[in-house]
């Protein structure tokens, strides 16, 4: 395909404690889609190493420039001659004990084009005695970041993002015509709020998303939601991978977007106003 049209893919597949078995299992989907016509191919969050125990996380992850699944990645988009978005890995970090949860933009010659570091962790805990403590395994991000393709800007960021609106908002203001939300959602919230959320950050922003998904019963003990998804700006849900491995497959047209934009020029009817603050009673 050519111009402003092509074909995207979200896989969704239930990663492992093995990074090498997960760089199977990825590339496995990553080829398929490129078979079906896939141009642009998104892979969840956490796709190198699905493990909640710190210790075991930090004795499996690797540096960037020594991870052989990255290594792995910009082999596999160079061999197909396709854009990948690796939604993220468990990346070491030399100036941190906690990692980084960083995703990479790989281009067709295998060079790395973006990296975003997951800026807000995922410090909750639930109903039934499910915690999760994100900050204690991974160093938050400070950067969004926006990356130049063929078809227009595309906006990294990462699964729990996706609950912090003006994150999508400067970044479509700065270009972005596609967003991504790899994840890997928890079925409890998944099954609340995943597809409404990820349905209302395209329509604020006129934007394509695709939101590649982990699935299933993993390894480490944690269940993820799957639907991996590819929504148009209109809000419609253009493909949806259910609970299995997989991949969402769609042609989209990025034309779409400055059509849907100017159906709704929110983004250009954005004013500036003052925060809401407490009264000052004792100045009346």
């Amino acid at each position: 395909m050519s111009g402003t049209t092509l074909k995207i893919a979200a896989c969704q597949l239930c990663s492992t404690t093995d990074p090498a078995r997960n760089l199977e299992l990825a590339s496995d989907l990553v080829r398929r889609a490129a078979a079906e016509g896939a141009e642009l191919i998104g892979l969840p969050e956490v796709v190198n190493l699905m493990q909640v125990r710190r210790k075991d996380a930090v004795a499996a992850a690797r540096l960037e420039e020594e991870d052989e699944s990255l290594a792995g990645f910009r082999a596999l988009a160079r061999d197909l001659g396709v854009w990948l978005h690796v939604g993220s890995m468990a990346i070491k970090r030399a100036d941190d004990e906690r990692l980084a949860n960083r995703g990479f933009m790989i281009d067709p010659k295998g060079e790395i084009r973006g990296r975003y570091d997951k800026i807000h962790m995922f410090d909750v805990d639930l109903e039934g005695g499910e915690s999760y403590r994100e900050s204690n395994g991974y160093r938050p991000g400070e950067h969004a970041e926006l990356v130049d393709t063929p078809w227009g800007g595309f906006g990294m960021t990462v699964c729990y993002d996706v609950r912090f609106p003006h994150l999508y908002r400067d970044l479509a203001k700065a270009g972005a015509k596609m967003l991504a939300v790899p994840a890997a959602f928890t079925r409890k919230t998944g099954q609340a709020h995943w597809h409404i959320l990820l349905r209302a950050r395209a329509i604020e922003n006129g934007c394509f998303l695709m939101a590649p998904a982990q699935t299933g019963v993993h390894e480490d003990g944690r269940e993820t939601y799957g639907h991996a998804l590819i929504v148009a700006p209109w809000g419609e849900v253009l493909a949806d991978a259910g609970e299995e491995p997989g991949y969402a497959l769609a042609e989209i047209d990025l034309a779409e977007v400055e059509r849907v934009r100017g159906m709704v020029p929110s983004l250009n009817n954005d004013r500036p106003y003052d925060a809401p603050g407490r009264k000052d009673l004792a100045a009346e």
